[in-house]
């Protein structure tokens, strides 16, 4: 399920977020469906190749968690400026049960994506289908637990992604980012300039956002009541990697933890010692495939306040204050 930085070949670009709004600044509920840019750690639960769970990964953070970036996700850091007292745990933590649901639940995981076969190489994984699911299973948890008007009204006032039929209402589609300018896309294509980034994969990024894009006006203009907007991901990070500079980063080509080939894109974070970059916050990408907790503030700001080239018709602050 994808977004810029996944697993490097088979993404697609669509994070699902619900918040429920308890005043114009301020959320309670965060429900989150994605890949490996968004996971918390579900799959620390099961059998799968795609796992951070182990050092260097979370070393911002405070420990490994799951997250596959050195510190705190874009649905993270979204999350807590919106409010949000507690960082919203993963479905499969046993933990995750009770009056936690309220609170909202993660159902992301790395390598898992829109179609069923995507990430099969990783073996195990959750994809979208099974992420549903997962929801349909809170859904009723919650129903149970505070009644049916109580969860239809919590879900009727949601920010949510394609899961309208379940209930939600207010909806952010996120496109696909500048996939040929992560470290593994530029490690494994031999570029003329070494500072550019991989045009054919780039172009077919775009391709998938234009159709994207019409497709969430459509759905604007057909179902009743709900609310799309289309988050341009390619376009702010495509800023941040031309103007890197003026944002404060000194690279923006590498990965701060990898290895092997001139952007350390073929290495996995991790299996090699000494790895890390020595400042986190000057680099764009964490890893071959994942932005840096200082890159995932950016866009999440950007997500959260920005104008109509980044998010359209409306930013997430405006979604969740509109009725």
């Amino acid at each position: 399920m994808g977004y810029p930085f996944s697993e490097g070949k088979f993404v697609l670009g669509i994070i699902f977020a619900l918040w429920r709004m308890c005043s114009a600044k301020e959320i309670s509920t965060n429900f989150v469906f994605g890949d490996s840019l968004v996971e918390v750690g579900n799959n620390n639960y099961i059998v799968t190749l795609s796992k951070a769970d182990h050092p260097p990964y979370g070393i911002d953070f405070g420990k490994p968690t799951g997250r596959f970036t050195n510190g705190r996700t874009i649905i993270d850091i979204a999350g807590q400026t919106l409010g949000l007292k507690e960082f919203t745990p993963p479905y499969l933590a046993p933990t995750t049960a009770g009056p936690v649901i309220l609170r909202g639940v993660n159902y992301a995981s790395g390598g898992g994506g829109i179609l069923n076969e995507t990430g099969k190489l990783f073996i195990g994984r959750i994809n979208l289908d099974a992420q549903i699911d997962n929801f349909a299973n809170t859904r009723e948890d919650i129903i149970s637990s505070i009644g049916r008007p109580a969860a239809v009204e919590l879900l009727r006032r949601a920010l949510f992604s394609r899961l309208y039929n379940l209930g939600a209402r207010k909806m952010v589609v996120v496109g696909v980012g500048p996939l040929g300018c992560i470290p593994y896309q530029r490690d494994i294509n031999i570029v003329a300039n070494p500072d550019s980034c991989v045009q054919l994969t780039n172009q077919l990024a775009r391709s998938f956002n234009s159709k994207l894009q019409t497709l969430v006006t459509e759905l604007n203009t057909n179902l009743t009541g709900a609310k799309f907007v289309y988050a341009n991901v390619y376009g702010i990070f495509h800023d941040i990697i031309e103007n890197y500079k003026s944002y404060g980063f000194e690279n923006a080509n590498s990965a701060c933890c990898g290895f092997g080939g001139r952007y350390g894109g073929l290495g996995s974070c991790g299996s090699q010692p000494l790895e890390v970059c020595e400042d986190r916050s000057k680099y764009v990408f964490w890893d071959a495939y994942h932005p840096s907790e200082a890159c995932n503030m950016i866009i999440a700001r950007r997500l959260l306040y920005g104008n109509s080239s980044d998010i359209s018709p409306m930013n997430i602050v405006q979604l969740l204050q509109s009725s």
